[in-house]
């Protein structure tokens, strides 16, 4: 059968959710649109480029990010480095869904990813969300899946695209 697998995954928050575990060097920062919103598009398109994701030009991009309904800049968590470069991103719509989850190469596999989501899931659950939702191909190469079958995350449907 053609076409790409996508899963669409789901992991509860009623229960109380870890605190993130920052990796040692890392900082979490609040996103601020006119400060990062091209460092973040940079990240996106670079660690997409490995497969797994795609990302409309800057120009595309942002006012589409914007301009969406279920857009709010609080559910951008941004992490950085000691140099202050944006090495993780974790994009979250209003409806708990992860929209965008990227992490930098020399990053990834040192608990950064887990440790975007975990605020992710800390502050959804704030707002009173009961669940998150994301997609993923399932054959990206980047450990996605890994991960978010070892955040608690479970499959909830599939199906093809292209």
């Amino acid at each position: 059968m053609a076409g790409r697998l996508v899963l669409r995954l789901r992991r509860s928050l009623v229960a109380p959710v870890p605190e993130p575990d920052w990796p040692r060097g890392i900082r979490p920062v609040a996103f601020v649109p006119e400060l990062h919103a091209q460092n973040v598009h940079g990240l996106l398109r670079r660690a997409y480029t490995q497969g797994g994701g795609y990302v409309e030009p800057f120009a595309i991009w942002s006012p589409s990010l914007r301009d969406d309904s279920e857009y709010d800049p609080a559910l951008v968590f941004l992490a950085t480095d000691e140099r202050d470069e944006i090495v993780g991103v974790a994009q979250c719509w209003t409806s708990a869904f992860v929209k965008d989850l990227a992490v930098a190469p020399a990053w990834r596999r040192k608990g950064l990813g887990a440790a975007l989501l975990h605020e992710a899931f800390r502050v959804l659950r704030e707002r009173g969300a009961s669940s998150i939702t994301l997609k993923v191909e399932a054959d990206n190469p980047s450990g996605a899946l890994r991960l978010y079958r070892s955040l608690g995350f479970e499959e909830v449907e599939s199906y093809r695209l292209g």
